[in-house]
């Protein structure tokens, strides 16, 4: 058998640990405090979202597409005259999303329009 004697002592010994209340001094206790409150400040100032524009995205598509049309108009006519003036239409076409993208941009409220906002993760997000 075992002797509960010393169960009782430690019984005895975790009690008194759990009755102390050890209070941390005014100094220190301001100096955690200022530290956090800095620490609030911090990331309070960072953005709480992240924007990414894609106003550019309709025109790069719109190039690489018009791009690859004339690329395959090259390759497949056999008519020189024929192909180049296929490609040269699609050329144009590329070039005109160029420019009413860009108008596009100046004229309406398309960059606010087209943005993905990402919101940040964290405490005081």
């Amino acid at each position: 058998m075992r002797d509960n004697h010393t169960n009782m002592e430690i019984e005895e010994i975790i009690r008194a640990s759990m009755q102390m209340t050890d209070i941390p001094s005014p100094e220190l206790n301001g100096k955690l405090k200022a530290a956090l409150y800095q620490q609030e400040a911090v990331l309070r100032k960072q953005p709480v979202t992240h924007q990414l524009s894609l106003w550019y995205l309709p025109m790069v598509l719109n190039l690489i597409t018009f791009s690859l049309l004339a690329l395959f108009a090259l390759l497949t006519i056999e008519n020189t005259y024929l192909s180049y003036f296929a490609a040269g239409i699609c050329f144009y076409i590329g070039v005109a999303g160029i420019l009413l993208t860009i108008v596009g941009v100046k004229r309406t409220n398309i960059k606010e329009d087209i943005t993905i906002r990402i919101k940040k993760r964290g405490v005081l997000a």
